[in-house]
């Protein structure tokens, strides 16, 4: 793999006017196709072949009129202090409100709150639902800028008017604050490169890279159906890694041109070995996110294609067009520094990684000691951690989807915000039953109300709609949606009638009840994976060991700091990242953070300990390999983990819930991983292992096929040409600087073979 990458790295670079005018055609094309292609997106979730989604595939063929996948709005109408709505100009002004939804784009049935009698006690509340003819995803734009006129409309009569549900959630808008961590990103580059054209490559890689995604990905969205944050999450994760990836490149091929190489050969060396890295990461990144597929719910399938597509971009992007744009750069990324920034330690001064890493070796078992249980005291939390599908009430205070929560909430109860339909079906006339079943659920605790059952024409499928007295995330409710299934056994077999719990209330239950059950065997599979690739690369028992058990330290301890600040009974520090609301975790955080946390720990994982595998086995002692190792990668590891945690903080101040919570626990597991677990339990792991750390069964040495991750082939073949030294360069650099590893910044050769 490392001959095939130096190959192409020479072809980027002496076919650069090529090269780029082909990645500008594919900006071009994907940029078109987004243009005439794209589609709505979606924010719902289903599980196919859960109880919920079954009985809502029944109503669609029992009692289509129900409407029961269709969009909705509830529309909260309240009315000015010292008033109330039954006075005759306040109902005056409802009315007129209720008459324009009933004539609003794509609505098929609204209710008229007087008749319905939903009216708060004080009569100051009324609560108006709105169901329409289309799903939440075929609801125009239109018809949501119709809704908001007629909300509008009420407001300009007196009256305060909020909306919430489905059909007033749009597609999320990508806002000046994901620039945060480009702006980071770049200060971090210029620090760690000290020179304006080293830094800015870099990033341009990565903007071409994201925006040809983005645009691909938009793009789909006119042949599937995609969650609104699909696309936020696939740019947060490829801008990051786009970055990290061109940082390593850009490194080595500075490195090259130091020891005085063409910048083509440097190039092709760059590429054939750091690109190597780049790979493998990579290749560890998107099968942990298109692994999110086995889960089986699709948006998380979504979620994982697109930010994998967004990566296996970002690979190609670095590999391929960052050649030719070091190609125009030349021999210009090592001038144009800036004043004060040297791009590295001062002359006679050992680097801050290697005066960390002698630290930790003389320490190992006190770091250790520390390190561990200064982790596994973050994760204590953890233990506590209650998944579920936040809703309206979990977005932003200043949102009407929050304002209308809140004023039913406060009306009539927030059970409100969130009822069950109850679905009764039978072979034969199920009313007997339904009135069975309406009877024994008014007399549970926490329900508030029970409607009278609904049949259909046929008389074999009842609809009755169960207002909870707790909120739709909480606890209690979810307890009520179990105990309520529960009675369906008892009346089957008195009735032979099933009934079946359905709502977007309990299609989030069941999501979090699935996502649960599935987060071990996705964890086993992520570990599973990290080991056997570990051992491929590090030709090693221990440590694969060492590195899987680190990594569930990190989502340990990421786990207790998300549910510390994001859960309800918790909070801590919520405010400060604008967290209005605490609830339930997102039950889709843990199994996308475990994927996306794993990828980038194995990348700074390789990142560290190639370099001290290659020390060691040209004869250095395990503590000084040790040492070497983060001498030569510490400085460009840092890098890459705080450029990651600031793109990944960029995203906290975005107003939705789900990508907040996302930006918070990425940047947190990416600091735990890098500086914690990699950057301190690692070399003390590895100081106290010594030799051990690298034994690997004889027949087991024999069975591993080689990866060649470090370019030690490219070294040999390298080694064996002639030499493409330019005059000016020193005439006696060491012979193994010609296969020095991705990681390396001064020029040692790459681990030979043990296997």
């Amino acid at each position: 793999m490392a001959t095939f990458l130096y190959r192409l790295g020479r072809f980027s670079y002496r076919r650069r006017g090529l090269v780029a005018l082909l990645w500008v055609g594919l900006l071009v094309l994907f940029g078109v196709g987004a243009g005439t292609l794209h589609g709505p997106t979606s924010n719902d979730f289903s599980i196919p072949g859960t109880e919920a989604q079954r009985a809502i595939d029944l109503l669609k063929d029992k009692m289509p009129q129900a409407s029961a996948d269709g969009a909705t709005a509830r529309v909260v109408i309240r009315a000015p202090a010292g008033h109330t709505l039954a006075e005759p100009q306040s109902r005056a002004a409802v009315e007129q409100v209720v008459g324009k939804l009933r004539t609003a784009p794509q609505v098929g049935s609204v209710v008229d709150p007087y008749q319905a009698k939903a009216l708060s006690q004080d009569q100051r509340t009324a609560l108006t639902q709105v169901t329409y003819k289309v799903t939440p995803v075929d609801v125009k734009q239109s018809s949501r800028d119709a809704l908001d006129a007629v909300a509008k409309s009420g407001r300009d009569a007196g009256l305060t008017v909020e909306m919430g549900g489905s059909a007033t959630q749009g597609m999320p808008e990508q806002g000046a604050s994901e620039l945060i961590g480009l702006a980071i990103a770049a200060v971090v580059l210029l620090i760690t490169l000290g020179s304006l054209v080293a830094a800015g490559l870099p990033l341009l890689n990565a903007i071409l890279g994201v925006a040809i995604a983005m645009a691909g990905i938009t793009a789909a969205t006119g042949f599937v159906d995609m969650s609104s944050t699909t696309s936020t999450l696939a740019l947060m994760l490829g801008l990051a890694v786009a970055i990290d990836y061109a940082l390593f490149i850009t490194s080595r091929y500075r490195h090259e041109l130091a020891e005085g190489r063409s910048g083509e050969e440097a190039a092709g060396r760059a590429v054939g070995t750091a690109g190597s890295a780049v790979v493998f990461a990579g290749l560890t990144v998107v099968i942990a996110l298109v692994g999110l597929s086995v889960v089986g719910i699709p948006v998380l399938t979504e979620m994982g294609i697109a930010a994998g597509f967004a990566v296996v971009v970002a690979v190609l992007i670095a590999l391929v067009l960052l050649p030719a744009l070091l190609g125009f750069a030349g021999r210009s990324v090592l001038g144009g520094r800036i004043p004060g920034l040297r791009g590295g330690p001062k002359p006679g001064r050992a680097a801050a990684g290697e005066r960390w890493a002698r630290f930790v070796v003389r320490r190992p078992l006190a770091v250790l000691l520390v390190s561990v249980v200064g982790l596994g005291a973050l994760a204590l939390p953890a233990l506590g951690l209650r998944l579920g599908m936040p809703g309206e009430e979990a977005s932003a205070a200043s949102s009407t989807q929050h304002k209308a929560y809140d004023m039913v909430s406060e009306g009539f109860g927030p059970g409100f915000n969130g009822p069950l339909m109850v679905v009764v079906h039978g072979s034969g006339d199920v009313t007997q039953a339904a009135g069975r079943l309406s009877g024994q659920l008014k007399g549970m605790p926490d329900v508030a109300a029970v409607t009278p059952p609904v049949p259909n024409q046929a008389r074999d499928t009842a609809l009755l709609t169960v207002v909870p007295k707790s909120g739709p995330s909480t606890k209690q409710t979810e307890d009520l949606v179990s105990a309520i299934r529960d009675k369906s056994d008892a009346l089957k077999a008195q009735t032979g009638a099933e009934a079946m719990v359905t709502g977007q209330t309990a299609i989030g239950i069941d999501i979090s009840a699935k996502l649960a059950g599935a987060l071990p065997i996705y964890l086993a599979l992520v570990v599973g994976l990290a080991f056997i690739l570990l051992m491929l690369v590090f030709r090693s028992v221990l440590v694969p060991l060492k590195a899987t058990l680190g990594f569930l330290l990190t989502v340990a301890a990421t786990f207790g700091v998300v549910v510390a600040v994001f859960q309800k009974g918790w909070g801590w520090g919520a405010s400060l990242i604008g967290v209005d609301t605490t609830g339930p975790i997102m039950s889709l955080m843990p199994i996308f953070m475990i994927g996306v946390v794993f990828g980038l720990a194995m990348d700074y994982q390789v990142f560290l300990v190639t370099r001290m595998r290659e020390e060691y086995v040209h004869g250095a002692a395990p503590t000084d390999a040790v040492v070497a190792g983060f001498r030569h990668g510490a400085r460009v590891v840092a890098a890459a983990a705080v450029i990651m945690m600031a793109v990944f903080a960029g995203f906290i101040s975005n107003d939705q819930s789900m990508i907040k919570l996302m930006g918070f626990a990425l940047a947190a597991g990416v600091f735990f991983d890098a500086f914690v677990v990699r950057m301190t339990v690692v070399p003390a792991v590895m100081a106290l292992f010594g030799k051990a750390a690298w034994w690997l069964p004889r027949w087991l040495a024999r069975v591993l096929p080689n990866v060649d991750v470090e370019g030690e082939k490219l070294r040999h073949l390298l080694e064996d040409a002639p030499s493409d030294v330019q005059p000016d360069a020193p005439s006696d650099r060491p012979r193994e600087a010609v296969g020095a590893g991705f990681g390396d910044t001064s020029g040692a050769a790459g681990p030979p073979s043990t296997g």
